[in-house]
């Protein structure tokens, strides 16, 4: 049910937010109140130029380099929690409805061996939908994680995990197959 304190906080702040942060999809109730987005979000971004030019909220604690080479689905805000570092260089390409945790590292580009000022031409990083990716999880380069995913806190992703699998370690082997997910087709978005 819908409150009277969630329709105010959408007619008062919801544009404002769509406004700031063009790629920001997530449901129109009950994810996070647009207030809250706003106050955890947008001062730093917007106001100190902290991730400046990254088109969704992402905290004032991660780093996102090259934006311009990550392309998202809906329900996916990179960088959005706690010390996560999310390197683009080579591209990153994340699906629908991915969550990651507090101080995940996502590294598309690795430098040459013989001149560390340069970097590697690489395939991008391909994260499916519905993947939940754990806290201080590590993702190397080319690394493509198929859809319905959990890759486990603490893990350092060298290869590709294969879909509906629950993977874990370092490095990341999977342990155990995953059902399929559970999709909610009713969330209205925030457009």
């Amino acid at each position: 049910m819908i409150t009277l304190k969630q329709k105010i906080d959408c007619f008062l702040f919801r544009r404002l937010v769509n406004l700031l942060y063009s790629e920001y999809n997530r449901p129109k109730y009950g994810y996070s109140t647009y207030y809250r987005i706003l106050k955890k979000y947008a001062f730093y971004q917007r106001g100190l130029k902290i991730n400046n030019k990254v088109k969704w909220p992402v905290d004032k604690t991660s780093v996102v380099i090259a934006p311009e080479n990550i392309t998202k689905g809906v329900l996916c805000d990179p960088g959005d929690n706690l010390g996560n570092y999310i390197q683009a260089n080579n591209g990153i390409r994340f699906g629908n409805n991915v969550e990651i945790g507090p101080g995940v590292k996502i590294i598309s580009s690795n430098h040459e061996l013989n001149n560390f000022s340069k970097t590697k031409k690489s395939n991008p990083i391909i994260i499916g939908s519905h993947v939940w990716i754990g806290a201080n999880s590590v993702i190397l380069p080319e690394v493509v994680i198929g859809d319905n995913v959990v890759i486990g806190a603490g893990s350092v992703v060298l290869k590709n995990i294969p879909a509906n699998s629950i993977a874990v370690g370092n490095p990341c082997k999977v342990v155990k197959q995953k059902g399929n997910h559970i999709n909610i087709n009713h969330i209205e978005l925030n457009r």
